[in-house]
């Protein structure tokens, strides 16, 4: 029978190791039950590997499970006794190990057993789809796609979509539906290409640091402090990412960037470096054997030493100058005086910065659709701040265009091969108000226009896209009070990590009077996480220092007033809550007549933590909700 919209009732995980016991996880935290599989147990149960693994699943951390009897909904099974359970399965997920011979030998045990509705799919992370779809029987061939969840699966946002030659055209738009709204991901589709977008860029990205780290004669400590937060990357930066992926995983992945792109442009740098090979022989394989690039020795953190090979203490430090022109808000002066500041550092920024743009202009339209497919990838499964197009594009385009272009002409860029043509073509960049630049078709793509994203009010952006920002009612520097044109009235806070000031508490006070007088109901949402961290401390400190016990006694009563008025409101009051709702962020929630909260979102009364009653009513509710 065909249907209209795919459902999907049940699942299945070809695998349970590391990924796919998490993946099947994260459908049981979104309510999916899902059966997963592995081999039968050479002793004792037969589903003794499944069983171990759900097992295991409550003892990781991060923790993979939302809440330990979501695991209830994972069934374990055998590929030797219980194939025929993959008939009731609406979505199958293959994640076994990197090797196309057992994928291959995996898919012709259960392909028969597969319904005739039924979509199936690939966590591959890097291998052809095409070569997979090419040992399924054809019917099948139609309902096979890759689907590349990002590790850990529940945390990171990034799913990338990838069809076969024959996968069929609705195919990718239902899951691509279902991993939205269901799973909560982040979806973009990728070229059939080894490694796909993600993985391409930001492992080339690891490779050009390394490389420059050699070059330079940096330590891997110096280099993790230039290349994390002081970048917009995350604290992990280079080498404390490569621990945690496991430099046995970073190697593979090296390997096969190797193996597949011969013609590449930077072959030549897709090979282990010497002293990563030394480490892996060594079994210092990163964070799952407690020794990589880095070690804990008792309280100290030490780091190997490129130059000895031994371990010394971790002191990784930016030179203050560097510093300083790191923090530069403008990014075009900021890019300008990194090429020409002396700084060993400075020329390492501005190198693999440099050598990013290079390689994601050269390679754009053999590994993604678009740009903004770029951006996304790298911000949603690597954390970057910003993609490298944005990046690019925020520091003036053709300012770096051509400064690339002069360290390609003079040597000094990893490839001789030249920018493509589209890059000096008069371009401000690649991302505007009608889409961003496609390299394959030679012109701008409009945003996908899936039922999933037109019911996104404010779907993520990325730089030079336009974003329709509502009808404001009021604002001031602590709130404003919107609506998107209908009679729901929303109030969004504006202090750092919406924390909950005097100013803040007048302003929920006024937005509670207007709301009651003019519109149906108030919804109390943030555009980004966290909900609200709770009370602003600092806004209260002056009344501490002074002992001003009258003046803070005032400031709690105000802010009691505020969420037994939006407890009592006329209208309701919605939190919506992504992130942290913490003290009176949590106690915010409460008063309110529903909280709807995604799944990352964590509620808390921190203060009993330290010795404190929590002052703004969040007391009284504990019997209530």
């Amino acid at each position: 029978m065909n249907q209209k919209n795919f459902i999907v009732r049940k699942a299945a995980v070809l695998g349970a190791g590391v990924m796919g016991a998490q993946i099947a996880a994260h459908f049981a935290n979104a309510g999916v039950p899902v059966v997963l599989f592995d081999l039968p147990a050479k002793d004792g149960e037969a589903n003794g590997i499944v069983v171990r693994a759900i097992d295991a699943l409550r003892k990781l951390e991060p923790a993979p499970l939302a809440a330990g009897d979501r695991a209830a909904l994972i069934e374990p099974a055998n590929y030797g006794q219980h194939l025929e359970r993959l008939a009731g399965c609406d979505l199958v997920i293959e994640a076994i190990a990197e090797k196309m011979e057992w994928k291959l030998d995996l898919y012709a045990k259960v392909a028969p057993f597969i319904a005739p509705h039924a979509i199936f799919a690939s966590n591959t992370s890097g291998l052809s789809i095409d070569r997979l779809a090419g040992a399924l029987p054809e019917a099948l061939r139609a309902r096979f796609c890759g689907v590349h969840f990002f590790n850990p699966p529940r945390y990171m946002q990034l799913v990338e979509l990838v069809a076969c030659g024959a996968t069929g055209p609705r195919l990718l738009d239902d899951l691509e539906g279902f991993l939205t709204t269901t799973l909560g991901k982040s979806v973009v589709r990728a070229l059939d290409t080894p490694n796909f977008i993600a993985n391409r860029v930001g492992v080339f990205a690891m490779l050009a640091a390394m490389h420059h780290t050699e070059r330079l004669a940096l330590g891997f400590d110096v280099v993790d402090a230039l290349t994390g937060p002081a970048i917009g990357r995350p604290k992990s930066a280079t080498y404390r990412t490569a621990d945690v992926v496991g430099l046995d995983t970073m190697a593979h992945v090296i390997r096969t960037m190797h193996d597949s792109l011969p013609e590449d442009p930077w072959h030549r740098y897709y090979r282990s470096p010497a002293w990563l090979t030394a480490l892996i022989d060594k079994g210092a394989l990163g964070q799952k054997t407690r020794a990589g690039i880095y070690r804990k020795e008792g309280r100290q953190i030490q780091v190997i030493d490129l130059a000895t090979r031994e371990y010394r203490a971790s002191a990784g430090e930016l030179d203050p100058e560097v510093a300083a022109v790191v923090r530069i808000r403008n990014p075009a002066e900021k890019f300008e005086k990194l090429r020409a500041h002396p700084s060993v550092q400075a020329q390492f920024l501005w190198a693999i910065f440099r050598d990013v743009f290079h390689y994601c202009a050269v390679h754009l339209g053999a590994i993604a659709d678009n740009a903004r497919d770029v951006d996304f990838a790298m911000r949603w499964g690597f954390g970057w701040s910003q993609g490298p197009f944005e990046t690019w594009q925020a520091a003036g385009w053709q300012a770096i265009a051509q400064a690339v272009r002069e360290d390609i002409d003079s040597g000094k860029a990893m490839a001789q091969v030249p920018l493509p043509s589209w890059v000096f073509d008069g371009r401000a960049g690649v991302h505007g108000p009608h889409g961003s630049y496609s390299a394959s078709a030679g012109t701008d793509r409009p945003r996908s226009a899936l039922a999933v994203y037109r019911r996104q009010l404010f779907p993520e952006r990325v730089l030079g896209e336009t974003q329709d920002t509502g009808i404001t009612v009021f604002e001031n520097d602590a709130v404003r009070m919107w609506h998107t044109g209908d009679d729901i009235a929303i109030v969004s806070l504006r202090s750092k990590m919406n924390t909950l000031g005097p100013d803040v508490v007048e302003g929920l006070l006024e937005a509670c009077e207007r709301a009651q007088a003019d519109y149906r109901a108030l919804v109390i949402w943030q555009p980004r996480p966290p909900f609200s961290v709770g009370a602003n401390l600092a806004a209260l400190a002056p009344a501490v220092q002074a002992k001003d016990f009258a003046g803070l006694e005032k400031a709690v009563a105000r802010f009691q007033q505020m969420t037994s008025r939006i407890k009592y409101a006329q209208v309701p009051v919605v939190a919506a809550v992504h992130g942290m709702a913490l003290g009176g962020g949590c106690e915010l929630a409460m008063h309110c007549a529903r909280a709807v909260a995604t799944l990352e979102s964590y509620f808390g009364l921190v203060e009993a933590g330290v010795g404190l009653i929590p002052a703004g009513g969040g007391c009284k509710e504990f019997g209530c909700k």
